[in-house]
């Protein structure tokens, strides 16, 4: 019979058939689509035909379509919804495609035909994205090897090997002690909790078959629970829990992972002639440096850490109001500044909650891309990968341009976090496709046939994906390789967090923020204490975030550690981080930069983002507010539907007109002067 995997995607709307799918498909699917993918390869370097854009470039960019289909679906379904089966087939393919890759850059013969084209560029006649795509082949090419030769090219390929073997070690080990850990509650063990919060700990304990609610290491229920518990003791347990992932000791333990993986980073790095890591991932991105990048961190850690001080001493007045005696320790933090919050901007989150409906956020992201973009979206049914699963057909005008996939609740099968990936990528050529693109994340799950109510970061999250999403499905390029998020890391979360910007505003809160039970809108007054509290916490959230990216970047800039937490100890020591704040990723749990390389010596690129962020959607409300239709167009012609065409400054700067400065970040979080 024929292998799901590997037939063309013929279910609904154009979908795999993911209800045709087994898990027993993916090893033979795999090594077919392999196989398949290098004889196209090996086509390709031996044509005896001299070298031209259509049976080189576009010959790459056209092949291994097969292994594409097969690897999208099982790595969605390994990170969304895993098993023993799936994780064990992870770890066997890892590092077989890793040999796969490496037998591609390493084919000289391919590698030459390739460097033919790139001497003679300017004389081949290109379109602009051909020279784009020529450019951005070969320099993967170098950047991955394929011009060195001898020991050197083997050392090279045992690295990248190796380090797909420990990514996948690191994601796995993260997942088990996420899975693995609980805390049981009594009925004395609630007090201060609000319903809500009780509600969804009781569904976590049914799906996890515990008698009785359960905390989980999950973001939508550990951080409510450190926010509104009033036992001391337990939000401690709850807090070292959840920022021990990957240090317990043990088979799960990710310590060593980390150091053998910075080791062999340097290592490659240097092979390709690079003083350090950061220096070889950095020479692609926008910041070009590590001296850029720390030069961003510093200015925005000075007025952070200074904001939190000052934050920590108020919170510290409340808690020894509250009869509790000492410093203020990190579990403490979240539980007073809810309090705070509550006396200073009068803003109860049990109270806004219930505004927050799923449904409506859903339904509110999907009206603003409707507004902006002209978008449509209408619910389909088709076999998902999960029950928990929605989808929808995207068109504009009548016309079709991409379905979009979400899975919006927490499950053990799940890895933490929330993140958006594409089935497909858009392209015209060599074949034309749509893209399939689905958001993926870990809210809290109601009790069976109750709405699913959403913290405020939770719907700012959903906004984050989906702006993502957009960048994917208004992609209108001519190549996969440059569609939708294919873009610079650093650049990669402008749309996503500028789609953030538009929850804050006061019109789409007031037509979906309605209150679950009787349907009417959030008052005036207190949509206007949200909006006031929004940089209560911009201290803190700034610091953690600030301390991670620092260490993520002198983990890369320099020497690899043989002790990377003792280096970790070190820098957070010399920037003085606040004794109540953590790392808002520490090592052994930060999967942004360990279980891959998508953010190592990049994590920074949250903020970088931001301060395109702050400064683009000011375009917006200079040019006559959030739903500006001249200035909308202009987004998706300059940046949405431009992928990776072109340099990310370049698009920003047709955007804008120049790049900004870190002032628009600063007043945006409040911390400016």
């Amino acid at each position: 019979m024929t292998n799901p995997l590997l037939s063309d995607w013929d279910g609904p709307h154009g979908l795999p058939r993911f209800d045709a799918i087994d898990d027993e498909h993916v090893a033979p699917a795999f090594e077919t689509a392999r196989l398949e993918h290098l004889a196209e390869i090996t086509g390709i370097a031996e044509n005896p035909e001299p070298p031209t854009f259509e049976n080189t470039i576009l010959a790459l960019e056209g092949a291994g379509r097969s292994l594409d289909r097969v690897l999208s679906v099982f790595f969605g379904l390994a990170g969304a919804d895993t098993n023993p089966r799936r994780q064990e087939l992870q770890r066997d393919i890892a590092p077989k495609l890793a040999d796969h890759a490496s037998e591609i850059y390493g084919n000289r013969a391919l590698f030459d035909r390739i460097e033919d084209l790139w001497t003679r560029r300017d004389q081949l006649g290109l379109s602009p994205q051909e020279a784009r795509l020529l450019e951005l082949t070969r320099r993967g090419f170098v950047r991955s090897g394929a011009a060195l030769a001898g020991p050197e090219a083997a050392r090279m390929k045992e690295i990248k090997a190796r380090l797909s073997v420990l990514g996948t070690a690191f994601t796995q080990n993260l997942l088990a002690d996420e899975a693995g850990w609980q805390l049981t509650l009594a009925e004395t063990d609630l007090d201060g909790l609000p319903d809500w919060l009780i509600a969804s700990a009781r569904a976590a304990g049914e799906e996890r078959g515990a008698d009785g609610p359960v905390v989980t290491l999950s973001r939508s229920l550990i951080v409510p629970f450190l926010q509104f518990s009033a036992r001391r003791d337990l939000r401690e347990t709850a807090w070292r829990a959840w920022t021990s992932r990957g240090e317990s000791g043990g088979e799960t333990d990710n310590r060593d992972i980390a150091a053998e993986v910075l080791t062999l980073r340097e290592e490659r790095a240097s092979l390709l002639g690079y003083p350090t890591f950061a220096r070889w991932k950095l020479e692609t991105e926008m910041a070009k440096t590590p001296e850029a990048v720390r030069e961003l961190l510093v200015a925005v850690w000075e007025p952070a850490r200074a904001r939190a001080l000052e934050d920590q001493a108020a919170l510290e007045d409340l808690m020894r109001a509250d009869g509790v005696n000492g410093p203020l320790a990190p579990w403490d933090w979240r539980y007073y500044a809810e309090k705070r919050r509550q006396a200073e901007h009068d803003l109860d989150e049990t109270a806004l909650k219930p505004y927050l409906q799923l449904d409506r956020m859903i339904a509110a992201a999907q009206a603003c891309a409707h507004r902006l973009f002209g978008l449509s979206f209408e619910e389909i049914e088709a076999p998902l990968y999960h029950p928990d699963c929605r989808a929808w057909e995207v068109t504009r005008d009548g016309r079709h341009v991409a379905v979009f996939i979400g899975d919006y609740f927490a499950r053990s099968s799940k890895r933490s976090g929330a993140w958006c990936s594409a089935f497909r990528l858009q392209a015209k050529r060599p074949e034309p496709q749509s893209p399939v693109v689905v958001n993926v994340c870990n809210f809290a799950k109601p009790a069976a046939g109750q709405p699913a109510l959403l913290s405020y970061d939770d719907a700012r999250t959903l906004f984050h994906e989906f702006g993502h999403a957009l960048h994917q499905m208004l992609s209108d390029v001519e190549f996969a390789s440059i569609a939708g998020t294919n873009v610079a890391r650093d650049f990669v979360e402008l749309p996503s967090q500028l789609y953030e910007h538009w929850l804050d505003v006061p019109q789409v809160l007031s037509e979906f923020a309605t209150h679950v039970e009787t349907g009417e809108p959030m008052p005036a007054e207190m949509l206007e204490r949200l909006r006031a509290a929004n940089n209560a916490e911009q201290g803190f959230q700034t610091v953690e975030y600030v301390a991670s990216a620092l260490v993520d970047l002198e983990l890369h800039d320099g020497p690899a550690p043989t002790d990377p937490m003792a280096m970790q100890a070190e820098v957070l020591d010399r920037i003085g981080m606040p004794e109540a704040i953590v790392m808002r990723h520490a090592t052994p749990h930060f999967a942004h930069v360990f279980a891959g390389d998508g953010y190592s010596a990049g994590y920074y690129s949250y903020m970088w983002s931001e301060v395109m962020d702050a400064d683009a959607f000011a375009a917006f409300e200079e040019a006559g507010g959030a739903f500006d239709t001249a200035m909308a167009q202009r987004l998706e012609e300059t940046i949405l539907s431009r992928g990776g065409a072109e340099e990310a400054g370049d698009l920003y700067v047709r955007f804008r007109g120049q790049m900004p400065g870190v002032e628009a970040l600063l007043k945006g979080r409040g911390l400016a002067a």
